[in-house]
């Protein structure tokens, strides 16, 4: 009897609880998301302007790291993964060069540094943003020590890596990430 009484609320009450339970709903990820240690090997790969830059002093230096793995040719995963690399730097506006975007080539082969100027020439990339590849072992150790080593480039798959400086986790997302996501895990990224 007392519930009956109350019953002229409901219609006022779940308009409000659709709105909680949507907010809750939206703001759940809808990514593979998980934190990993990892340990950067000691390589030193070559960047698009054909400069040797050390890698582990690149990703563990004083500024937060976004890496992902690409080849210079693809035609599928790496062209959106890229975008997302551009419109992040747009976003950031005059903040873009307080993080460090690293694409990692998966055809050190074929990925020479002309090749890799010219694709970030394609994507826009402002300072700030570096495609890097070397000699094929060291290439191989790198995708090893993140866990994204494939046999077949061919078969690669999206992969965004986050690090903030001084942590000893990364943030690892395994597959393809909207803008307004890579914001929103940058933004977590720079809050821990």
């Amino acid at each position: 009897m007392r519930i009956i009484r109350y019953l002229f609320l409901l219609p006022f009450f779940l308009p409000a609880l659709f709105v909680l339970l949507a907010g809750q709903v939206e703001a759940a990820p809808k990514y593979k998301r998980s934190v990993e240690k990892y340990t950067v090997p000691d390589v030193t790969l070559i960047n698009q302007n054909g400069e040797r830059i050390p890698l582990r002093s690149l990703l563990e230096g004083d500024k937060p790291v976004i890496l992902d793995f690409i080849y210079g040719t693809c035609t599928t995963i790496c062209p959106v993964l890229s975008i997302g690399f551009s419109h992040f730097q747009k976003q950031l506006g005059a903040d873009a060069g307080n993080v460090r975007l690293v694409s990692i080539s998966i055809d050190p082969d074929n990925d020479t540094p002309p090749v890799m100027k010219e694709y970030l020439a394609r994507y826009n990339a402002r300072e700030g943003w570096d495609f890097l590849s070397g000699k094929r072992e060291d290439v191989i150790r790198v995708m090893k020590a993140f866990d994204a080593y494939v046999v077949n480039k061919m078969n690669h798959y999206p992969l965004t890596i986050l690090h903030a400086p001084g942590s000893r986790h990364w943030i690892r997302i395994t597959e393809l990430l909207g803008s307004s996501d890579l914001m929103r895990e940058y933004e977590l990224l720079l809050k821990k």
